[in-house]
């Protein structure tokens, strides 16, 4: 067990700050002491990192709240989830300095404005927030999931990386082809059967999600090589487009 004064210099989190997330329910201590001090153990430590890294993501203390308490909250893929989005607002970081150094350099020679656009990492955002909410496709995906072990889990996720190798070995050819439009309805057909109802709304975000950036662009990619994650975007914006 660990005190407030201890975990405060441990996070780097000041203890007003703990005691407010206990007021409004956040973060509450595992046990207090006869003197009424507030102790936490290692699981709250780890809601503390979880937390952190959503009040990193700029998220608000209720949305957070409400993520977190929910029922089917899954740590792992709000873990995940979390490095992809960090990852893309370091990127937007790393191109904004660059921007930067550019006008310093050379003085602003041209008005582009599209350093500054962050719609990408918004509806990542957004995606992400859908799947740690309460959707009838997360609890249909927390369903599904229940009754797999390890195995069948790897399994299943190796087939799914499979489909992207075969749009990698398409990748050089037009995206609104037949043999790619087929590919795009099997790969929705794969995630309606295995994780949740894909309809054409959601194929059409996680087409976005796959190009944005971070780790599903990088995990694409090296499945069917580079390009892949883009190329499969555009072929799923293709498809969502026809009636």
């Amino acid at each position: 067990m660990r005190t407030v004064n201890e975990v405060s210099k441990l996070a780097g989190v000041s203890i007003r700050t703990l005691q407010y997330y206990d007021k409004i329910g956040l973060l509450k201590p595992t046990e207090y002491t006869e003197s009424g001090y507030r102790l936490y153990d290692d699981t709250a430590l780890e809601l503390l990192q979880q937390i952190l890294l959503f009040r990193e993501l700029e998220f608000p203390l209720k949305e957070i709240k409400e993520i977190i308490s929910r029922p089917g909250f899954n740590k792992t893929m709000a873990l995940e989830q979390q490095i992809t989005l960090l990852t893309m607002k370091k990127e937007h970081l790393e191109s904004l300095i660059d921007f930067a150094r550019e006008i310093q350099l050379k003085g602003v020679k041209r008005m582009d404005f599209t350093v500054f656009d962050t719609k990408k990492i918004d509806e990542y955002a957004r995606m992400a927030k859908e799947q740690w909410g309460q959707t009838e496709e997360y609890k249909e995906f927390e369903q599904k999931a229940q009754g797999r072990n390890r195995e069948e889990e790897h399994e299943l996720m190796k087939n799914f990386m499979d489909i992207f190798v075969e749009f990698g070995k398409m990748k050089d050819g037009d995206p609104g082809a037949v043999n790619v439009q087929d590919q795009v309805r099997k790969l929705q057909n794969y995630i309606t059967e295995n994780f949740y109802k894909c309809s054409k709304d959601i194929l059409r975000s996680l087409g976005q999600m796959y190009a944005a950036g971070g780790e599903f662009t990088e995990n694409i990619d090296k499945a069917g090589g580079e390009g892949t994650a883009q190329f499969t975007a555009k072929a799923v914006e293709i498809f969502c487009s026809q009636s």
